[in-house]
């Protein structure tokens, strides 16, 4: 077997193209996330304090005029962010998963013989 058939078999497998996709498809969702807390949640939510330290970015926050701690709290702040967002998005799955699993499934119709046999029960009760 050739190197390149061997090559191809191995990435045509489900179980490759299916990684691809999702590490594509997360690359992108990183960033429509990315600019969700960036642009909408983290101004929102600073803004008041920023105004109140007369700050236009939280990363000027300084201590002892070297120390940008700002920086780190943006990160924290961000993190907090896309873990919440994330545990939504986790969160209405699975409540969307468990509705589909609790539908009941219909019970199976009797066979044949079954049918037959409820046929002469009846008839025999008469």
């Amino acid at each position: 077997m050739s190197i390149v058939k061997e090559f191809k078999d191995f990435a045509m497998r489900g179980n490759v193209l299916d990684m691809a996709i999702g590490v594509i498809i997360g690359g992108a969702f990183g960033k429509i996330i990315g600019s969700l807390i960036e642009d909408v949640i983290t101004p929102l939510l600073l803004k008041p304090a920023l105004d109140a330290a007369h700050l236009s970015k939280l990363e000027e926050l300084t201590l002892f005029g070297s120390v940008k701690y700002g920086v780190f709290l943006s990160s924290v702040i961000n993190f907090i962010i896309v873990a919440f967002v994330l545990f939504m998005i986790i969160k209405g799955v699975n409540s969307t998963k468990r509705k589909e699993e609790a539908a009941p499934a219909a019970p199976p119709e009797p066979s044949n013989q079954e049918k037959l046999l409820m046929e002469i029960r009846d008839a025999l009760k008469k």
